[in-house]
This record gives C-alpha cells, sequence and structure tokens, in this order.
C-alpha cells in the first residue's frame, strides 16, 4: 500500500507536467490561458517600472511632483515617471495594456523598445499600436499565433468588410473596401498567394455583392467560383471587352449619383443604391504581356480601362482587387500609374528584393525587409502594409478547393443580376449529388445450363 502511494505521489506531478508540455505545443490557447497568462501578468506588474525605466521610457518628473516628493513624502530620491497603466486586458492570444505617455514621449519610442519588452517580459511579441494622441496600446502575445492560424470570435463589421487573415498581434486582418477600396497582392508560386485569394472570395460570397472574376489563364483558378461570378473572362480578349462594359457601368453610375445629387454610392437610399461589384485579377501580367505587336493596341485599351476604374471607380462601388508575382514599371506603360491607386498591399513570400519593394517600397520601407525573411515552409505567411507606412505579419487560414467550390454553391443565390454583365456570365453546370449514379454491375452473370 505504501509502494501504491509513493507511485501515485510521484506519477501525478508527472502527468500534469506532460500534460503541461503537452498542451504548450498542441494547444497553445489552452496552454496560455491556464500558465502564460498568470505567470505573465504577474511579471508585468512586478518588474513594470524598472522593466520602463531600462528602456528608457521613463522621463523626469515635473517640478511640482518632484516638490511633493522631497516635501510631503519625504523621499530623497526622485523617481523617474513611466507611462501610466490606464487599462490592462487579458485576451486569449495575449495580454493588451493602455499606457498613458506622459510629456516627452512619443509612440515611436515605445515601438523602438518592443524587442526589448518582448524580452523582457518573456513573450512572443509586442506589439504597439498608436489608438489616440497620448495613448499607446501594447499588444502581448503568448505564443506563435501564426503556427495554426484561428480566426478571433470578435470580427469588425461593416458595409464590406471581410476578414480573410490573423495579423501576428491575434486580431484580425480585414478588406474594408469603403476605407481601402483597391488592393495589390503579390507572391511567388507556393507562397499562399491563391490561398488568400480563395479565402477573401468566399468571404466575399457571402455578401450582397457581385463578383467580377478576370483569370487569363484559361480560367484555373477562378472557374471553380463560377456559382458565385456575375461575370469571367478566362483570356485577353475577353478581359478587354469585360473591362469595357465595367467601364461603361461606372459611367451609368456616375449619372445616376449626380441625378441624386450624391457623391457616394452609399449616399443613395437603399432601393436605388446599384450592388457593389469587385472586381478580381488574377496574374496581372498576362494583362500586360504580349506576344506580338499586333496585340499591343489591345494591352494599351486594358491598361487605360483598369487605370481609369481604380482612379474613380471608389465613390461608384466598383473595387479592384489585384493579382500577380511581379508588378513594376517592367510590365510596361501605365503599370506604375496602376500600382499607385492600389493602396492596400499585400506580400507573401517573394523571389527576389525587388518584387517586395514594387509591393511595399512606396508605402512602408520598413517592411521591405520582413518580406525576404518568410520561411518557404510557412505558406500563407504574408506582410500587409497601408499608406499609413505601417505593417504586420499575417497568415490565412487553411482553405481547400472543395470548401471554396461548397461554399460558392451555398450562396450562388446571392449572385446579383446585372443586366450589363449578362453576356460575360459563366454556364454553370449543376449536379444532383443526392441523386443515385448509375454505375457497372461488378457481377459477371453465368449461363443457365439445364
Amino acid at each position: 500500500m505504501t509502494d501504491l502511494s509513493t507511485v501515485l505521489e510521484i506519477a501525478g506531478p508527472l502527468a500534469g507536467a506532460g500534460g503541461l508540455g503537452y498542451a504548450k505545443v498542441r494547444a497553445p490557447r489552452v496552454y496560455w490561458s491556464l500558465v502564460g497568462l498568470p505567470l505573465t501578468w504577474g511579471r508585468f506588474l512586478v518588474t513594470y517600472r524598472s522593466t520602463m525605466d531600462v528602456c528608457g521610457l521613463t522621463v523626469q518628473p515635473s517640478r511640482l511632483r518632484a516638490f511633493v516628493a522631497r516635501n510631503i513624502a519625504r523621499r530623497r530620491e526622485v523617481q523617474p515617471v513611466p507611462p501610466k497603466i490606464r487599462r490592462v486586458r487579458a485576451a486569449s492570444t495575449g495580454l493588451r495594456v493602455t499606457l498613458r505617455l506622459p510629456a516627452g514621449l512619443e509612440p515611436a519610442d515605445v515601438s523602438a523598445a518592443a524587442g526589448r519588452l518582448r524580452h523582457a517580459w518573456g513573450v512572443h511579441a509586442v506589439n504597439v499600436v498608436n489608438t489616440k494622441p497620448g495613448v499607446v496600446e501594447l499588444r502581448m502575445t503568448g505564443y506563435d499565433v501564426l503556427k495554426k492560424v484561428r480566426m478571433p470570435r470578435r470580427l469588425p463589421s461593416g458595409p464590406i468588410v471581410v476578414p480573410v487573415a490573423v495579423r501576428d498581434d491575434g486580431t484580425a486582418f480585414v478588406r474594408d473596401y469603403v476605407k481601402v477600396p483597391h488592393g495589390l497582392t503579390l507572391g511567388a508560386n507556393q507562397s499562399g498567394k491563391s490561398m488568400y485569394q480563395r479565402n477573401l472570395i468566399t468571404e466575399l460570397a457571402k455578401l450582397p455583392v457581385g463578383l467580377v472574376g478576370i483569370d487569363c489563364k484559361r480560367g484555373v483558378e477562378q472557374t471553380r467560383f463560377a456559382p458565385r461570378l456575375s461575370a469571367l473572362a478566362t483570356n485577353p480578349d475577353e478581359a478587354s471587352e469585360l473591362l469595357n462594359v465595367l467601364v461603361g457601368e461606372m459611367e451609368s453610375r456616375f449619372d445616376l449619383l449626380s441625378e441624386h445629387g450624391a457623391s457616394d454610392l452609399w449616399e443613395l437610399p437603399a432601393h436605388l443604391r446599384p450592388v457593389p461589384l469587385v472586381v478580381l485579377v488574377d496574374e496581372v501580367a498576362e494583362l500586360f504581356l504580349v506576344a506580338a505587336k499586333k496585340d499591343e493596341e489591345r494591352r494599351d485599351r486594358i491598361v487605360m480601362q483598369l487605370v481609369r476604374l481604380a482612379q474613380m471607380s471608389r465613390a461608384i462601388g466598383i473595387y479592384l482587387e489585384v493579382c500577380g508575382q511581379r508588378f513594376g514599371s517592367d510590365l510596361g506603360k501605365g503599370a506604375t500609374m496602376l500600382r499607385a491607386q492600389l493602396t492596400g498591399r499585400v506580400v507573401h513570400r517573394v523571389n527576389d528584393k525587388q518584387t517586395g519593394e514594387m509591393g511595399l517600397g512606396d508605402i512602408a520601407p520598413e517592411a521591405v525587409s520582413a518580406v525576404t525573411t518568410i520561411a518557404p515552409d510557412r505558406p500563407g505567411v504574408a506582410v500587409a502594409g497601408d499608406t499609413s507606412g505601417g505593417w504586420s505579419y499575417i497568415r490565412t487560414p487553411e482553405k481547400t478547393p472543395a470548401e471554396a467550390t461548397a461554399i460558392c454553391r451555398e450562396f450562388a443565390h446571392l449572385t446579383p443580376d446585372v443586366p450589363a454583365l449578362a453576356p460575360f456570365r459563366p454556364a454553370i453546370e449543376y449536379v444532383d449529388e443526392s441523386a443515385p449514379v448509375e454505375r457497372p454491375s461488378l457481377v459477371k452473370p453465368r449461363p443457365v445450363t439445364e
């Protein structure tokens, strides 16, 4: 009996330690909630003042504070003043700390010390977000949230807000077409660019919007989304005709805005508002490259129509999503002008630094070096930049082509009827999977002998 109790006393802690080790690897969210969060919270509260001091995030106190400390509090030494903690919130992926910066500090100072804060508090990463003047939020992540992507429960909402990926701080990366109407996605082969586009289209399929596909690779990427597409072009000739129709639709919508005195699509009454359209261009280089002299006129026409849509179509609810492996002046005339209108930038793993500079060099130069460090064994990881100069790592959740096709078929009833795009509507053959399928018999007939 004594031996059994001894074994149980030893086996209990070992089993608990083994369970925590397993949870740390296989279920990091559970491990963080049970172990990592209490330890990090306690370490943060105990070492906050000293950590801020050694990281250079303190300022000298004001004269009034120094006078009170010396004469009323009877302190011989006046302590430097760190940022004031406004709020501490626990999250399933980390810790959120809101700080009020004292006079003399700016958000850039805290961002520069993010790496040192990360090591001091033993977390995976520390991201600094400027929420309002004088206030920043430290977003600490306790583990690598991009290793196994899981979308957060709370997602931003809006007229056309689409959650696409997860940021490295645990929040959702969304495409808000009202704020960022046009986007550019770059990436090498096997970098996860198609996965990003697949997630984007399937989330858009759930909204009352029209989807227009341009896939000059004979539709190998976008044909699976045909049940939810209002139009599809699979070669440069069809793309040229489709873009002409879209420009005509844009002009008719501007006439509608002018007639009702509105400056934006969302200012129109609901019963008069045209359905928003998202134009999805796969491998944009196929629209720029020509094989013969006779194709140059078509190329110039396509580029001109794309530039017109990018410059003017935001107000009338036509948005561009352009994808490619490379995009820059080497594609030809008009490429740089088009790129300047595509404000949302997402760059996956690239084969050369120049491609990263094409996508992010003009809006977030510091992010160019981050693109070249993405490992080949982590497809779907990308760098998302914005026109404010900020950037972050993101990763899209895995979604198979079969799942994307099923979602597009499920929400096919939301496909709007746009008369101008009717000639380009892809033909769809629906298959009733519940119907019995006739198969050849496996039983060999045997002759009946008398």
